[in-house]
């Protein structure tokens, strides 16, 4: 029986797929001890009480790290467009795993 994950992936057009697979892989490697599961529809990743989501749009896919987060790379992310506690990947350039690397290392102090 596939996970709820895993089947909100298999929905998606490519590249958004591609994308949402890499990350959950690479949120997954960064932290092996986080429960996976669904939160306002898209999936997420919950570890000691903080939540990290990510999903897929047409254009972009986003990730929420929340605020905090966001301003500690706020240099970093000029180019992307921001929000509240939203970062929009666009899906014409190159998606920076590196970078989304360092968020998820920020947000769980795992540096």
């Amino acid at each position: 029986m596939s996970s709820p994950i895993s089947t909100y992936i298999a929905k998606q057009d490519q590249p958004q797929q591609e994308v949402l697979q890499k990350i959950r892989e690479l949120i997954q490697g960064l932290l092996p001890e986080a429960e996976e599961r669904m939160s306002y529809g898209v999936p997420s990743f919950r570890l000691d009480g903080k939540s990290i989501l990510y999903a897929a749009f047409k254009n972009h896919i986003g990730l929420y790290p929340e605020p905090e987060v966001i301003e500690l790379f706020q240099e970093e992310l000029a180019n992307y467009e921001t929000a509240k506690g939203t970062i929009k990947f666009p899906l014409d350039k190159p998606i920076p795993y590196d970078l989304i690397t360092r968020i998820v290392k920020q947000k769980y102090d795992k540096n």
